[in-house]
């Protein structure tokens, strides 16, 4: 059965990192995008960025290049992001999510079959 599962979410003040897990089971890392998207209230849920876990190549929203870093440690079955400077505007729920890694759009939500759960980041003083 595949799943995603993240974590690192919670309160963290204006300014302040936090660090995101997606741990995979029912499969391995080695030839998949795993991808990260955030929704917040009343707004659609927007790409964050992503990783091809084969090629280690990256993708970043533009709102969120330079503040954040997607990593992946394949023999863990985990990809990560680190989040650094953040912005009550970076608050919402934070989902990972894969896909076959072929194609564009790396960072559309609706190219990505399997979805964690989510997990909440609030950027709040």
């Amino acid at each position: 059965q595949v799943q995603l599962v993240e974590s690192g979410g919670g309160l963290v003040q204006p300014g302040g990192s936090l660090r995101l897990s997606c741990v995979a089971s029912g499969f391995g890392l080695g030839y998949l995008a795993i991808g990260w998207f955030r929704q917040a209230p009343g707004k659609e849920r927007e790409g964050v960025s992503s990783i091809s876990t084969n090629t280690g190549r990256t993708y970043y929203a533009e709102y969120v290049k330079g503040r954040f870093t997607i990593s992946r440690d394949n023999a863990k079955n985990t990809v990560y992001l680190q989040m650094n400077s953040l912005q009550p505007e970076d608050t919402a729920i934070y989902y990972c999510a894969t896909r076959q890694p072929h194609g564009t759009d790396w960072l559309v939500a609706e190219t990505y079959t399997h979805w964690g759960q989510g997990t909440q980041v609030t950027v709040s003083s």
